[in-house]
């Protein structure tokens, strides 16, 4: 650590942590330099615990901070915050762990399958621009096992049903056949169809660290039903995926959704977009009565107005508009961004979308919107 720039040498420690594999993003780094202030840094003691309270998200993450603390600092980390060797858990319930037989001998299938749960739990909870490349492997392979209802509306077209009204054609036919007595009542009702689904997804600099695993998620919804979804990107300009999306295999409609999009961690025009998406596809008939999605953080480098103007345009042509905002899930967080804070009277849900868990939840809200 430089002495001259001791500020430095802390959010150098945090970037070192990074490339270590914890996922210390910007708002736990402030929240590193926030505790520093508030100790001696002289002390080792403190050092390494206002560090392993703010940066450490997971038990796993202690073994590689202690090392990197070590290494930076050229101080042995207290013997307190050892972690020491793993210590095997005791069953809380015996029949899930799966007890001794009558040999004596345990079976180790259930603790394989109970660790193979715990992975999947804690991998949904986690933050998705924190990930891991295994872990975005691992993430890529639940993505896949999603299965996304979309939401239904009402068809002109009737169908036959045990309760409803009286279907007078089917009620003549079954007379006919009969003598000309009505044996049997008919009914009928209104048949369902799917409604149609719209992603607009953010495709920004801001947004880079979501773009890759909102597109699988886009993906996984399209193949579902193709007819019924449309995909697009937002940035500096507007992009239609739906077809690249379509394609079976993720990987081949990954590279095919990154060759049409050409600005890729660019800048934002949230409502520059939103009007040629308007203009060119919504007021057509992809936004009418649909459930459109937006997927933004909601920093907008264009005219607010404008943003807001759009909105309220797409908002009388879809049966629902939600916006999916990766940072809503945070503790304290608050809708003051520019883009969030014009688009807010125009919505009728703000989601969070920073993990898997919080995606399912998406699905739900649109299932029945």
């Amino acid at each position: 650590m430089d002495p001259l720039d001791p500020v430095a040498g802390f959010v150098g420690f945090a970037m070192a942590l990074r490339e270590a594999g914890l996922p210390c993003d910007a708002h736990r780094v402030q929240a590193y330099l926030a505790a520093v202030e508030e100790i001696d840094v002289g002390q080792p003691v403190q050092l390494y615990w206002a560090g392993r309270l703010t940066l450490c998200s997971d038990p796993d993450d202690l073994q590689r901070y202690e090392e990197a603390f070590a290494q930076w600092f050229d101080v042995e980390p207290p013997r307190a915050g050892r972690t020491g060797a793993p210590r095997q858990k005791r069953a809380r319930i015996a029949a899930l762990a799966g007890g001794s037989g009558e040999d004596g001998r345990s079976s180790a299938e259930p603790e394989q399958l109970k660790a193979a749960a715990s992975e999947n739990e804690i991998l949904r909870q986690r933050d998705l621009a924190g990930l891991t490349v295994a872990e975005r492997a691992h993430l890529r392979e639940l993505l896949a096992t999603l299965r996304p209802e979309l939401p239904l509306r009402s068809s002109p077209r009737q169908r036959p049903a045990r309760r409803g009204k009286l279907d007078q054609s089917r009620i003549l036919r079954t007379m006919l056949a009969s003598g000309g007595e009505p044996v049997r009542l008919a009914h009928r009702r209104r048949a369902s169809r799917p409604r149609r689904v719209v992603f607009l997804i953010d495709v920004s600099g801001s947004m880079g660290p979501y773009a890759d695993s909102l597109l699988r998620f886009a993906h996984v919804v399209a193949r579902r039903s193709p007819a019924n979804v449309e995909v697009f990107t937002l940035g500096t300009r507007l992009t239609r995926v739906s077809r690249q999306l379509r394609q079976r295999d993720p990987e081949r409609a990954m590279l095919a959704a990154g060759a049409a999009v050409a600005d890729f961690a660019g800048g934002t025009r949230l409502g520059e977009t939103l009007r040629v998406f308007l203009d060119r596809w919504g007021q057509r008939g992809v936004a009418r009565r649909a459930v459109v999605t937006i997927f933004s953080d909601g920093w907008e480098r264009g005219d607010p107005a404008l943003l807001a103007e759009q909105l309220a345009r797409l908002r009388r042509l879809a049966y629902a508009v939600l916006w999916v905002n990766p940072h809503a899930g945070r503790d304290g967080y608050a809708p003051v961004q520019s883009g969030i804070a014009a688009a807010l009277p125009y919505l009728d849900q703000l989601l969070a979308g920073h993990s898997l868990a919080t995606l399912e939840r998406v699905l739900l809200e649109i299932r029945h919107a």
